[in-house]
């Protein structure tokens, strides 16, 4: 699959691979909301499946979908997920640790460049990914200001450096109990028992001490894993955080 663009960042020094799947201006005239999905080398073909499933079906709103890569798939060399998918460092991974870097190009040099390219709704701004990329969904929603409104969140890596992210919404629900945004939290049924754990871990972590203004909706999906999920899980979250009735 081509770039529609590439995009250097000043914060983390890579430059990235931009993919896009645009509305039909004639039939969908902007502005579109707009969602950045993660692992775009590997994963955007899932989510552009997913959204063309939800649309003719009529569940889901016109969407610019973006997937953002680096021209380079999984356990390449040029490939940073291990590096911008991860908000604190951890052994497994020497360069980790560089999500904050990796969401300021985001929105701050991404954003603003779909800006100039397309009739993007500025209002609702949808960040989506799965597994590793979807750790990156987590950290982005549990800031005191999150910039995306709209987070997609498939088979999140809560494990990673001992369940950090948990002590991470723990810190900020001690220092604020509002969050004004939208989470789509899902997992495969036949994921490993330490990612549906781990999920649930983070569900109830949620429910016992709620954010004031944050909806969360949650599906698992029987029969299916962390590897076969992807359509399912980009179809269905798509489809609740922006339902066609949104138009």
């Amino acid at each position: 699959m081509k770039p529609a663009f590439t995009l250097t960042s000043p914060e983390t020094g890579t430059e990235y691979w931009i993919y896009v799947e645009s509305p039909d201006a004639t039939s969908a005239p902007g502005p579109w909301p707009a969602v950045l999905f993660m692992d775009g080398d590997d994963q955007f073909k899932a989510a552009v499946a997913g959204y063309r499933e939800a649309r003719t079906a009529g569940t889901v709103a016109p969407l610019l979908l973006v997937g953002v890569g680096y021209g380079a798939s999984y356990m390449k060399p040029a490939n940073r997920r291990g590096r911008d998918y991860t908000p604190v460092r951890h052994s497994d991974e020497p360069s980790s640790g560089g999500a904050d870097a990796f969401l300021q190009f985001l929105s701050l040099a991404l954003w603003p460049e779909l800006g100039r390219r397309f009739p993007i709704d500025a209002t609702r701004r949808g960040v989506a990914g799965h597994s590793l990329g979807s750790l990156l969904v987590l950290h982005a929603l549990f800031q005191p200001q999150p910039f995306f409104t709209h987070h997609l969140a498939s088979a999140p890596s809560i494990w990673w450096a001992d369940r950090a992210m948990l002590r991470q919404v723990e810190k900020l629900r001690a220092t604020q109990s509002a969050l004004p945004a939208q989470l789509f939290l899902s997992i495969g049924e036949e994921d490993s028992e330490s990612m549906t754990g781990d999920l649930s871990l983070l569900e109830k972590q949620l429910m016992a001490e709620p954010f004031s203004g944050l909806t969360i909706r949650s599906r698992r999906f029987p029969r299916l894993n962390h590897f076969n999920v992807l359509p399912a899980a980009f179809t269905a979250g798509l489809s609740a955080l922006w339902p066609a009735s949104l138009r």
